[in-house]
């Protein structure tokens, strides 16, 4: 059973990076970084897939905290487009009251293409961002049943 469970698991960040990657390849969506920041966690729960060979719970550990951290991103990110808080400089449009026209133009000319607090898709009034963190809780859940498991 606990070989199931981290299957599922693995499938599960292995199908977020799919659809991500299906987004932005076959969507046309280009990712901000906030949304490439999701998906390096995924890649590292993939390391869990040590756990289906050797039944060391380091592998399942290393699943969850992935995962978790994925999910984590994710509700910040969520809180960037939502205004809840700033996102970094780099990605979000910032105050840009007080600034010459001059400041502004060179502020504009320098921002990324894709901006990190806008929502570009959504479903059930959820983001991407929202449902990967959703997604990815429900991983590390996943990976912390397996433990527990016999």
């Amino acid at each position: 059973m606990r070989r199931q469970v981290q299957l599922l698991a693995l499938a599960g960040s292995v199908g977020l990076l799919l659809g991500a990657l299906a987004f932005e390849y076959i969507g046309g969506m280009a990712p901000c970084a906030l949304c490439i920041w999701q998906r390096w966690p995924h890649v590292v729960a993939l390391l869990g897939a040590g756990g289906l060979v050797l039944a060391n719970p380091v592998f399942a550990l290393t699943g969850a905290l992935g995962a978790a951290t994925s999910g984590g991103i994710g509700v910040y990110h969520t809180g960037v487009e939502r205004g809840w808080w700033p996102g970094p400089a780099s990605c979000s449009a910032g105050d840009v009251s007080g600034l010459s026209p001059e400041e502004l133009l060179a502020r504009i000319m320098a921002a990324p293409v894709v901006r990190c607090d806008e929502v570009p898709w959504e479903m059930l009034g959820l983001s991407m961002a929202s449902w990967n963190a959703v997604a990815s809780f429900g991983i590390a859940g996943l990976w912390l049943v397996s433990l527990r498991l016999r």
